[in-house]
C-alpha cells in the first residue's frame, strides 16, 4: 500500500491536503464497509492519505463517515478528498 505507516496519534502532526485526484465516489462503498467493520466488528482498516510531507497510511478503526470526512478514534477527521487508498 501507498505511504509511510504512522500511528494514528501522529496524524495531527501532519497537514492533510487534497489528493491529486478526488476519488471519494470511487471509495464510497469501501468506506461504508470500513465503517460497518469498525462499528460492528471492531476491525481495523488501512487508510492511505495525502499530506504536505507526502503519502501516509494508518491502520485504525473507522468510527463515523460524513459526506466530507471519515472520523477515527479521538475525534481525528480525515478529509475524503485526501484519501489515496483504503483496504480491509
Amino acid at each position: 500500500m501507498i505511504g509511510e505507516l504512522i500511528e494514528k496519534e501522529q496524524i495531527s502532526s501532519f497537514k492533510i491536503v487534497a489528493a491529486n485526484e478526488d476519488r471519494t465516489q470511487t471509495f464510497l462503498e469501501t468506506l461504508k464497509g470500513a465503517l460497518r467493520l469498525g462499528n460492528e466488528f471492531k476491525s481495523k482498516t488501512t487508510i492511505a492519505f495525502q499530506t504536505e510531507a507526502g503519502p501516509k497510511r494508518v491502520e485504525t478503526t473507522v468510527w463515523s463517515l460524513t459526506d466530507k470526512y471519515l472520523q477515527i478514534k479521538s475525534g481525528v477527521l480525515i478529509p475524503l478528498r485526501s484519501i489515496l487508498a483504503i483496504e480491509y
